[in-house]
């Protein structure tokens, strides 16, 4: 690309309108004063490699990637870095200078850097983990719980079979509850995530007993739609430090505008307020 191009990014997935990653990152692009561009893309699975390899060739620095695509992309990508190809998906692109395409994932980054955020005296080793759900965020939440000392994660699936997958991939430190007893998963837990669609508008509610939380616990979830769910309500009632789902989105972001864009971006409530408006 030669010097004189106004750098690209954007991101891309199918359905791809209701993305907020647009307004976050042209947010950061007004506020560093960066001559630049993020633009959304809907592409379908047919035409995803086409589209991918000929970005560069058009001022293209890289892509954020998006459902449906997030796992496609690594048989598309040069390089793929280790935390991407355990969990199994990438969610960021970065087109280098020497034509390789680099495939990252950092919503486990994004999902560490908002609960220490949001609760700074959350400590990974005081106890175990309890994760809902067992999709793609629920893998990049387990790795990223690993990575920073979790000795034990509790998991339960509405399906079984993709929790006992995942128990599988990441070992015994990963144990699996059937969906009618995720209550007891309560019992002695310090990090209780929901990685699931349930309580998210337009979604079924998340029926789960909390009686077993402890008030101690650090509470989250991933859903930020509403931003205040009622998961979230009934652990803060219950005496839990809780934190909302929209500083994954922020932070997952971070590493991927300073690679784009040579800046390193800042997380704060004007970003969010951006974020935030209709």
């Amino acid at each position: 690309m030669s010097e004189n191009k106004i750098p690209l990014a954007g991101v891309i997935g199918s359905p791809i309108a209701h993305s907020k990653s647009p307004m976050l990152h042209r947010h950061w692009l007004k506020t560093n004063d960066i001559e630049g561009y993020y633009i959304p893309m809907d592409v379908s699975r047919d035409n995803l490699a086409d589209v991918i390899r000929g970005l560069p060739k058009v001022g293209f620095v890289g892509v954020n990637i998006t459902i449906p695509h997030k796992e496609a992309v690594l048989e598309i990508a040069d390089q793929v870095t280790d935390r991407a190809a355990l969990i199994g998906a990438a969610n960021t692109l970065i087109f280098r200078k020497d034509g390789i395409i680099h495939a990252d994932n950092t919503d486990g980054y994004g999902f560490i850097q908002n609960l220490q955020n949001g609760a700074p005296a959350w400590q990974p080793k005081a106890g175990p983990a309890v994760i809902f759900g067992a999709g793609g965020a629920s893998r990049a939440v387990i790795a990223s719980l690993v990575e920073v000392g979790v000795t034990e994660i509790r998991l339960s699936n509405r399906t079984r079979n993709r929790a006992d997958i995942l128990q599988k991939e990441f070992g015994p430190k990963v144990k699996v509850y059937d969906w009618v007893k995720a209550g007891n998963m309560m019992d002695g837990a310090t990090t209780v995530i929901n990685t699931t669609s349930l309580g998210m508008v337009g979604k079924p509610e998340f029926r789960i007993p909390l009686d077993g939380l402890s008030s101690d616990a650090v509470v989250t979830d991933l859903v930020y739609a509403p931003l205040d769910t009622p998961f979230l309500i009934k652990a803060r009632e219950m005496g839990c430090t809780t934190v909302d789902g929209l500083g994954m989105l922020l932070y997952q972001a971070v590493p991927a505008f300073e690679r784009w864009f040579g800046t390193r971006p800042v997380v704060d409530d004007a970003l969010r307020t951006a974020v935030l408006a209709p």
